[in-house]
């Protein structure tokens, strides 16, 4: 038996293991041990991995796995925890850090307490909003899809979709109920008209700075957060019409608070990062 050492955090709820690989060797097959890692039966338990590494390119590389063992492209959440990590466990300690994704580079401002991080600021970039970007099949290529019907479940809705490095719907409803969660979620996550699948953020407006959200995750299920998936909310709302351009967002974690600057089209996420456990992690080496 191998033994790995890791870092338990999570952002508002949306909980992953953190592995760092810039003081011990990772194993190659990543996807398998995601998928052992995150079962919360038999596992440590979260919504999936995140492994820090170094890179010529940034302060650290993050590579994110769900807990299906399918690798995302960034994690919003996630981003936040690794910062906090990068900082507190003395990888890089600065107030300002470039991380190198899956969406490429982003900028992160780092809110410092008693030597700690507590709040994270995220550059989230420029949404993407070409349906041949996202990517959707939903219209045409060139295309934005704004409040576009899908009829899911005997449900009619009506979707925004938005890329924030990831593939995000975002559906604009009265209530965020178990069946449209636990129910359409699913099945738009994986209906053919998103290629690379997609997250599902159902979102009930609560005034024109402020929305509530449930998230059914890509590879992960309902999550407790999204920081990529309340970025999308935030641009979503603006296109639709029906918040402002600045928001809070309350999700089943915790808030987050939002700004999508008409000047640059950059989308900045806010939130906190909580470092909740180490240890160490037996595994097969063969």
């Amino acid at each position: 038996m191998a033994e790995l050492r890791f870092t338990k955090m999570h952002g508002a709820g949306n909980d992953y293991v953190y592995l760092n690989g810039f003081d011990q060797t990772l194993p190659a097959d990543l996807e398998r041990l995601a998928i052992a890692m995150s079962h919360r039966r038999f596992g440590v338990g979260a919504d999936g991995v995140i492994v820090i590494l170094p890179t010529p390119n940034a302060d650290a590389q993050m590579r994110m796995f769900n807990a299906d063992g399918s690798e995302s492209e960034m994690c919003g959440n996630g981003i936040r925890c690794v910062a906090k990590l990068v900082h507190d466990h003395g990888i890089a300690k600065k107030h300002a850090l470039v991380i190198e994704t899956g969406a490429g580079l982003l900028n992160l401002a780092l809110q410092i307490e008693g030597g700690k991080v507590s709040l994270v600021t995220v550059d989230m970039g420029k949404p993407r909003l070409l349906a041949k970007d996202i990517p959707t099949l939903l219209c045409g290529p060139d295309e934005q899809v704004v409040d576009h019907r899908i009829d899911i479940r005997g449900h009619t809705l009506f979707a925004t979709c938005v890329s924030m490095g990831n593939p995000h719907c975002v559906i604009f409803v009265p209530e965020a109920t178990d069946e449209l969660v636990l129910g359409c979620g699913p099945l738009i996550e994986k209906d053919e008209r998103f290629p690379r699948r997609t997250n599902v953020e159902f979102v009930e407006v609560l005034s024109k700075g402020e929305v509530r959200q449930r998230t059914w995750e890509r590879g992960s299920g309902e999550t407790w957060a999204c920081g990529t998936g309340a970025s999308a909310v935030c641009v979503a709302g603006v296109l639709t019409g029906r918040t402002d351009r600045t928001i809070l967002n309350h999700l089943l974690g915790g808030d987050l608070r939002l700004r999508w600057e008409e000047s640059s089209s950059h989308l900045f996420m806010t939130g906190p990062a909580t470092e909740v456990f180490q240890g160490t992690y037996s595994y097969p080496s063969n």
